[in-house]
């Protein structure tokens, strides 16, 4: 199923470390994607970034920016520039930024070297997806993904990430499609009760 809604999600960072390449320029490192992560409540569900999710997005040549709080007027580096390399592995995906020597570049670098800055984000739209129940809690794992920007944040929602130097971001929820999972699983529910109470009265017959 395609969903064209932009979404945002945010990760906290573990380590902060500063850096410099060889010419002096700051560099920020760290994952703004970590794989098969549960996330907080997001709203009634939580949900899980799976390894993979962003492989077609990038092979198909996804312009992406990196930026502050998803801010537009904030840009710290583009893939196509070459200012902004990402390196999905294992673990998630990593990102690096050589941050531009800009107001907005500066004031980012000192906040996260002093620590006022410990997050990261990234903005997206879902072209497939699963959900599940885990413990009585609807799960949405994300499959495939349209990668649009990684954003350096503040208060991040994912707890397995980490960043280092080398606002409250609005959330999208998918519309309908949570209501539409728990619809489903009320549907199965009920099913499995019918199926009981048929087989309870076939018990008594026989």
């Amino acid at each position: 199923m395609t969903m064209e809604k932009v979404e945002r999600r945010m990760v906290p960072a573990a380590e902060l470390r500063l850096q410099r390449d060889g010419h002096g320029t700051p560099v920020v490192t760290g994952y703004a994607i970590v794989f098969d992560s549960l996330s907080e409540d997001l709203g009634g569900f939580r949900e899980r970034v799976k390894v993979g999710s962003v492989t077609r997005s990038l092979r198909e040549g996804a312009d992406v920016r990196a930026l502050v709080d998803h801010d537009p007027s904030k840009i710290l580096g583009r893939n196509l520039a070459g200012t902004l390399r990402i390196k999905p592995n294992a673990k998630g995906v990593l990102v690096e930024i050589d941050a531009p020597d800009t107001q907005a570049g500066r004031d980012i670098v000192k906040s996260i070297d002093r620590g006022d800055v410990t997050g990261m984000s990234f903005a997206f739209t879902t072209q497939s997806d699963e959900w599940h129940m885990e413990d009585g809690t609807p799960i949405r794992d994300l499959l495939d993904v349209d990668l649009h920007d990684v954003s350096v944040v503040t208060y991040p929602a994912y707890r397995a990430t980490d960043v280092a130097v080398r606002s409250t971001m609005g959330l999208s929820v998918p519309d309908g499609r949570l209501s539409e999972f728990r619809m489903r699983m009320a549907a199965e529910e009920a099913a499995q009760q019918e199926s009981l109470v048929r087989r309870a009265e076939l018990m008594k017959r026989s």
